[in-house]
């Protein structure tokens, strides 16, 4: 199986923090992770390209290198009306044409955006831009509230950050959330953030360390084979159930039922991944009680059953496997 080809699309002044979210989930080699990614730039003019930061980044490769990419990235666009040169959107538009992922990071729905590749969509962008995208656009239906919007063909994604959480999600769309981790790990960061979480608090004024959900969210995720009711939830964190609904909603943007669902169902996804165990003892282990429950949950999130994923990863999983055992075989 070859690798996925993954191309970002550039253009001066370049965000250096955008490129680097896709550069990171996508180009980097890890020792202990099968690569199954190549991440190349190109930009309309090859050469030295300005940054919003001063330094130039080599392009070595110009709007063909878009013709041979599953996956087209558009990493920003500064500044967001700035117009876009004729020959780019015709290459995006011949990408998408031929079955290309198109994403755009932050400000590259812009880009997308006049493209023609939103029209009549769901589209994020930072929220500083998202009603100029959607009075500029108004054909487009502008969420500025959500991390990402994911159609299959098209996503884009809200500001900095987000970006690498739109990367992730495409990640585990490829190749499963256990796969996912691994990357997510290296980078020290959660595996997963639905699309769908506030881009930012709805209370602006930060909470104090001390009234930080992470102890509680870690030991939640190692017992989640257990009820989890909310009151036992408030009483580990030593908070009332009225004060432990309100972080979450500070801190996370859900409900602590939503967010232990999430997980269960996460720790549901890895386990079909990676084991042979049955429906039923999954539902058991990440506490959805029954295989019946896991099947609705399943169907109702993610849009499939418990078996079809399954049978989806372990397809991929015994391709990589072989092809791996096949380059052992030709190095010997």
């Amino acid at each position: 199986m070859r690798l996925h080809r993954v191309v970002a699309l550039l253009n001066p002044p370049q965000s250096p923090f955008e490129l680097g979210c896709a550069a990171e989930v996508f180009g980097t080699v890890l020792p202990d992770v099968p690569a199954r990614y190549s991440f190349r730039i190109c930009a309309e003019r090859p050469g030295p390209l300005r940054t919003t930061i001063g330094y130039p980044v080599l392009v070595d490769a110009g709007l063909s290198a878009l013709e041979e990419a599953d996956t087209v990235i558009v990493p920003g666009w500064q500044p967001p009306s700035a117009p876009v040169p004729s020959a780019v959107i015709a290459a995006l538009r011949a990408a998408h044409r031929r079955g290309a992922r198109i994403v755009a990071i932050c400000t590259g729905a812009f880009v997308l955006a006049r493209a023609g590749l939103l029209d009549g969509r769901r589209a994020s962008t930072h929220w500083r831009h998202a009603d100029r995208l959607a009075a500029t656009f108004p054909q487009i239906e502008v969420d500025p509230d959500v991390l990402y919007v994911d159609h299959g063909d098209v996503a884009t994604s809200a500001g900095t950050g987000a970006g690498i959480d739109l990367c992730l999600h495409l990640v585990r769309s490829d190749h499963g959330a256990a796969y996912t981790a691994q990357i997510a790990r290296n980078m020290v960061l959660p595996p997963h953030r639905e699309g769908s979480q506030l881009q930012y608090a709805a209370q602006p004024a930060p909470a104090r360390t001390d009234e930080s959900l992470a102890p509680l969210l870690e030991w939640a995720t190692s017992h989640l084979d257990s009820p989890l009711p909310l009151d036992r939830l408030a009483e580990r964190a030593g908070l009332s159930i009225r004060t432990l609904a309100r972080r979450f909603t500070e801190q996370l943007g859900v409900s602590p039922g939503q967010w232990l669902l999430r997980q269960r169902l996460e720790a549901a996804r890895v386990l079909l991944e990676q084991t042979d165990l049955s429906v039923e003892a999954i539902a058991t282990r990440v506490g959805l009680t029954s295989a019946v429950n896991l099947r609705r949950r399943f169907r109702a999130h993610l849009g499939t059953t418990p078996g079809a994923y399954r049978r989806t990863f372990s397809q991929t999983r015994a391709v990589l496997d072989g092809r791996l055992l096949s380059a052992g075989c030709r190095a010997r």
